[in-house]
């Protein structure tokens, strides 16, 4: 847990269209002793009514709900993660999907996603992806999270979401350089012994290049640090 996590069990939110799926999913966590699900919904609408009530410390959402229930179209979960985001920007979100999506996946973190794993992963693998969002850390299922980074590296048109060049353009030199390293999947610590810096002085600079990017997460920003990497980035 971060500092900032009160004392007790760690609060989750679970939104999915099948009602199985959230009881799994419910007792599955719930049977870790220190997780206690506070609510859970099966569409879009419910979820952004009953979160800010329950005050969740992780909420894990599906991305493809098939009620209806909203204006999100097939990734209505991903909407439903960037409504919440905007609202509860301290909330991290951790998507599940049983599909394995390149552009869901890019859009989730677009959306301000803190993680993405499939369905298919086992028990003890949600487990710690919900322990690791709720650390302030990111989580993405390597095997999608590699093919979308290598989609990237490919010609490709600049998304809406995406920063444009003028933004990248007001990075610093040395801001682009931790940028890139942010990219590699260094942490603040790594990145401060890497280029000779105090850590703080690394946090700040890190700061400062979410702001300058119009993004709320590291893992977003490892996904301009791609563009970068492009002829011409």
């Amino acid at each position: 847990m971060n500092q900032h996590t009160p004392p007790g069990p760690l609060r989750v939110f679970i939104l999915d269209d099948h009602e199985v799926v959230r009881r799994g999913v419910r007792d599955l966590l719930e049977a870790e002793g220190d997780i206690e699900v506070v609510g859970e919904a099966g569409d879009a609408r419910q979820t952004l009514a009953r979160v800010p009530a329950t005050r969740p410390q992780v909420a894990v959402l599906d991305v493809r709900l098939g009620g209806g229930a909203g204006t999100g179209g097939d990734h209505e979960g991903i909407e439903v993660c960037r409504e919440l985001r905007a609202r509860m920007p301290e909330l991290p979100c951790l998507m599940l999907t049983s599909f394995d999506d390149d552009e869901a996946l890019f859009d989730a973190i677009m959306a301000g996603a803190a993680g993405y794993v499939l369905k298919q992963i086992n028990g003890s693998e949600l487990v710690h992806a919900v322990r690791t969002v709720a650390a302030g850390e990111s989580m993405l299922d390597p095997r999608a999270a590699s093919r979308v980074m290598a989609r990237l590296r490919g010609p490709r048109q600049r998304t809406p979401q995406e920063p444009p060049a003028s933004e990248l353009d007001r990075l610093s030199p040395r801001e682009r350089e931790v940028l890139e390293l942010i990219g590699q999947g260094l942490t603040n610590r790594e990145i401060a012994h890497r280029l000779f810096l105090a850590e703080k002085t690394v946090k700040n600079r890190v700061s400062a290049i979410l702001s300058k990017l119009g993004v709320g997460r590291r893992v977003q920003a490892a996904m301009v640090a791609e563009r970068l990497r492009e002829p011409g980035g």
